[in-house]
């Protein structure tokens, strides 16, 4: 009997670059971040966006992230052949994406796929008319916990005089203190979302669990449970993140982990 060639109906790789994308958890270092977007205090790597973009769509397909930051998503699919839609909050933010995509576009010449930056609150995603798109990745603010004093982290930043949390504005996600009512406002981005992905599209959120004031709130697990009412939960990848200092919390008295993973849910629209 003649065996069956294979039909990718998802991506451009190859069997053996399917595979080795389906372990349920990876390691990156990235690369040190570029000048320009250090001065963002939650960039994700373009090299780890890229890898999932190249899995969950073909070339010239359209990648949506509603939170877009200073572009990493945007940088990941124009290299890989792809239209991005980045929606972002705050101007300061939106400018450095796009001067970040103009200059990478001028780099790769004519054949470099359209990418745009819109400054909007992700909120109103029904009101933009953006078309249908055929993958959403985004990482969201992990609460307010940028706002929190004390972190090491914190205070170099500050000391160099760049941002430690994302803005003063009220719309941003990143500053409503009640975690019920950010969780909420987080789903309905999300639930918009779902509206523009085309049928059988992903959505890919990357987001830790959060520790605070000596309380676990599952940040990761909430947003899976509430959003399987509307998407199908098809598992995730762990990022693990072997690099990190580590930092005696509780030590001599209870345990506390140094948390140095993320997780990468991923939804389908079915």
């Amino acid at each position: 009997m003649a065996k069956r060639s294979f039909r990718n109906r998802l991506n451009d790789l190859t069997p053996k670059e399917w595979l080795k994308f389906q372990k349920s958890w990876f390691v990156h270092r990235p690369a040190p971040r570029q000048e320009d977007v250090i001065l963002h205090p939650a960039k994700f790597p373009e090299e780890l966006a890229q890898e999932f973009i190249e899995f969950f769509t073909k070339r010239g397909q359209t990648v949506l992230d509603p939170m877009v930051g200073t572009g990493s998503t945007l940088v990941a699919a124009l290299h890989s052949g792809r239209r991005g839609l980045g929606i972002e909050l705050l101007p300061k933010y939106a400018d450095i994406a796009r001067q970040r995509v103009e200059r990478e576009t001028k780099l790769l010449g004519a054949d470099a796929a359209e990418q745009r930056v819109i400054c909007a609150d992700a909120r109103e995603l029904a009101n933009m008319n953006l078309g249908e798109v055929d993958y959403c990745l985004t990482s969201p603010p992990y609460w307010d916990m940028l706002r929190r004093k004390g972190f090491e982290t914190q205070r170099e930043r500050a000391g160099a005089g760049l941002d430690v949390h994302y803005s003063e504005d009220e719309s941003d996600l990143g500053n409503i203190d009640d975690y019920e009512v950010f969780l909420a406002e987080l789903c309905h981005v999300y639930l918009q979302v779902h509206a523009l992905l085309r049928p059988r599209g992903y959505l890919t959120i990357i987001v830790k669990n959060i520790k605070k004031g000596g309380k676990v709130y599952p940040l990761a697990w909430d947003l899976a449970r509430r959003l399987s009412d509307t998407f199908a939960l098809k598992d995730e990848k762990i990022w693990c993140q072997d690099d990190l200092r580590l930092a005696p919390y509780g030590m001599g008295n209870a345990w506390v982990s140094n948390t140095m993973h993320h997780y990468c849910l991923n939804f389908r629209k079915e």
